[in-house]
């Protein structure tokens, strides 16, 4: 069950400084079944960090109109160390949300969480 992370998961920020949270920034998403990826903005949001989806491209690489675009899909994502984080994330393709965990290691970010048994996850890659 293989969705567009341009609408999955969840992060945070702890009380370090905005300037170094290393998950701040830009991110692509793997494509979801029809093809298509996303850039996912993670940002400061209050005492967490949240993620919203900013653009979306075709699988042809052509950024093209989504509805999703501009939807907040994380939010309340905090640290629990070591580069893992847990929060809250919305699938836009089921309009369902959960409990999201994520592991940033390097320039790759790994998102995933479970609703009941059924569980999913992507490896973003941070965009230079």
């Amino acid at each position: 069950m293989r969705v567009m992370m341009a609408g999955v998961l969840g992060l945070s920020l702890f009380a370090a400084p905005a300037f170094s949270e290393p998950a701040l920034g830009l991110w692509l998403t793997e494509a979801d079944r029809k093809g298509q990826v996303a850039h996912v903005s993670i940002q400061k949001c209050a005492s967490a960090l949240c993620g919203k989806i900013v653009k979306v491209f075709s699988p042809a690489g052509q950024e093209i109109s989504h509805k999703n675009v501009g939807r907040m899909i994380f939010w309340g994502v905090t640290p629990t160390g070591g580069g893992a984080y847990q929060g809250r994330a919305l699938v836009p393709a089921y309009n369902t949300e959960y409990d999201a965990e994520m592991k940033l290691s390097g320039n790759q970010l790994t998102v995933g969480g479970c609703k009941g048994p059924i569980c999913q996850s992507q490896t973003w890659k941070r965009v230079k």
